[in-house]
């Protein structure tokens, strides 16, 4: 036997000891916990190269994927590889990396991981249990999402149990986790066809048909991987289910641990502990339903989060779905929470058969409020998107977009205000929800005046702290209306005053320019006539087109001998 301390089982926080024996490979945890065992016939290959925490061993198994342990010194190499040859019958082949750091190089993939060489030699490999879905983002782009862990305990002392089990446990041993990764993979390849025994073979004929290379490694990564597959057999499925957020069709797929979306371009597998809220909200159009579902971690699609999904069903169209469970199964772990046959409005199936399944509590509108037109939600807007808020016994929701959820418990005070022309203002009012937290405000505009006596009662219902700017009295609205209006007229006939004096202003200046020889008497005479002189001035060119132009020049003359005098 072979013992070794100190070292790390798949990246985990704590070390342990690791020891090598004729009947297998174990490790147990220094400060304790569960150990982890590998037959000897379960050992297919190694590999020793340099890691993280000194040296690593790399274990391929014939079962369980790939075993990492690391943080052997390089002493170790000989004891190591006398025993694999020994115990195994195993030669230990020792790897170098690829240490130049380029991105650009070339995709292997292995029975247990993905490899990317460069120059023959590998920069980095993926286990495949560590990948929870892979999407073509773009015609050459094929995006790689990693597993996050089910809890921050589960960091590879027992996660070799195969399958979805597996997954994500290594992402659990540091603060920072590598989430998504891309690679851009140009051009085409032959498409090649496999043999009876599963191998690929090439095609025959002169006319080989060439495939995207993208395409080719997204598909055999699906594969490989098994994304999808490994959650076993679905419990139910929903087909083509309208998706407001984020936007496009989907079917639904209902697992054990997790659903699946699947759409003609993205696919995403949402774990039912992810789920932290779960709505199910009537549209005001009496012809929806719509359910939504927060998520904490929010979905991610490149660089936009959705941390809430929004699903669109028809109130009237019913389905009928038998579910693909054992009598053993129903009768055991969902005795109570599920049927084994529905034959129901498809939103109501729906939200059953989650609510089994996640455990989560369905959140309907409260019964403390109606609106104007007796629905459960008000039509407002954020900004320049349209949407419904929903009063719940607890909380807000504004949806679709962006979805918007404010608890009670977070709001500091509601102001009521109206907010544009006086004429828009009369036929809608705005709200604006400041919370507790710095600097947060959420203002929902354009909503219907008559919503207004059903929502403070409701904010009085429930204790909410309202402020009302808005002007009560109808007459004094209409009164601050007409006096706008007024406002305008009056500015108006301003700026036509003005544009009037401006022209008179230049017909004088043309006058004084044939008189220059009282030159500054005329410049000073300009300024310090002022208004009065201007509205003088714009008389008497009045009279002027008349056709009494001398006694113009008499009304102006007294006018300079003043405006001296003064002076």
């Amino acid at each position: 036997m072979e013992s070794f301390e100190r070292i790390h089982l798949d990246l985990s926080k704590q070390p342990g000891k690791c020891r090598i024996a004729e009947t297998g490979l174990g490790w147990k945890p220094s400060g304790g916990g569960d150990t982890f065992t590998l037959d000897a016939s379960n050992i297919g290959g190694a590999q020793w190269s340099r890691a993280a925490k000194g040296y690593e061993l790399k274990i391929l198994s014939r079962t369980s994927g790939v075993i990492q342990l690391d943080g052997f010194d390089q002493e170790d190499f000989d004891r190591i590889t006398k025993a694999f040859k020994l115990f195994y019958g195993i030669n230990l082949e020792s790897k170098e990396h690829a240490l130049r750091g380029w991105n650009w190089g070339k995709g292997e993939f292995g029975k247990a991981e993905l490899a990317f060489n460069v120059q023959n030699r590998p920069a980095f490999e993926i286990p495949y249990s560590e990948i929870s879905n892979t999407n073509l983002a773009g015609k050459n782009e094929v995006a790689v999402e990693f597993s996050l862990p089910a809890g921050g305990a589960e960091t590879g002392t027992n996660g070799h149990l195969g399958g979805a089990r597996s997954r994500g446990r290594k992402a659990g041993a540091a603060k920072d986790q590598l989430v998504e990764m891309r690679f851009y993979i140009p051009g085409t390849v032959a498409k090649k066809e496999k043999d009876e025994d599963g191998e690929e073979k090439s095609v025959d004929g002169s006319e080989v048909e060439e495939q995207n290379a993208a395409s080719l490694f997204y598909e055999t990564l699906m594969d490989k991987a098994e994304i999808g597959e490994v959650a076993g057999d679905t419990f139910a499925t929903f087909l083509d289910v309208l998706h407001l957020t984020p936007r496009g069709r989907f079917d639904v797929d209902m697992y054990e641990n997790s659903f699946r979306l699947r759409g003609k371009t993205y696919d995403y597998k949402i774990q039912y502990e992810h789920i932290k809220k779960f709505m199910l909200l009537p549209k005001p159009d009496d012809l929806h339903n719509l359910i939504t579902i927060g998520l904490d971690p929010p979905l991610r699609q490149g660089q936009t989060r959705y941390p809430f999904l929004v699903m669109q069903f028809k109130r009237e169209e019913e389905v009928v779905i038998e579910l693909n469970m054992t009598e053993e199964m129903l009768e055991g772990k969902y005795k109570g929470k599920l049927m084994p046959r529905y034959e129901q409005p498809q939103h109501s199936v729906v939200a059953q058969v989650f609510r089994g399944l996640a455990g989560k509590k369905v959140v309907t509108p409260s019964k403390d409020f109606s609106s104007h037109h007796q629905q459960s939600g008000v039509k407002c807007s954020i900004k320049a998107n349209e949407g419904h808020l929903y009063c719940l016994d607890k909380s807000f929701m504004f949806v679709p977009k962006p979805a918007t959820y404010i608890s009670f418990d977070t709001i500091s005070v509601i102001v009521m205000s109206r907010v544009g022309g006086a004429v828009s203002a009369s036929r809608t009012f705005d709200i604006t929800i400041t919370t507790k937290n710095a600097g947060g405000e959420h203002q929902f505009s354009n909503i219907n005046r008559e919503e207004q006596k059903p929502l403070e009662d409701f904010f009085q219902a429930k204790g909410l702290k309202t402020r009302n700017e808005m002007l009560d009295d109808s007459s004094a609205l209409i009164q601050a209306a007409l006096n706008d209006a007024n406002i305008d007229s009056s500015e108006e006939e301003v700026v036509a005053a003005r544009a009037d004096r401006g022209s008179a202003d230049e017909d004088d200046e043309s006058v004084d320019e044939d008189f220059q020889s009282d030159s500054d008497s005329d410049v000073a005479e300009e300024y310090d006539s002022a208004h009065e002189s201007s509205g003088s001035g714009s008389d008497e060119e009045m009279a002027d087109a008349d056709g009494a132009g001398s006694e113009d020049e008499r009304a102006v003359e007294p006018k300079k001998k003043k405006v001296k005098t003064g002076k």
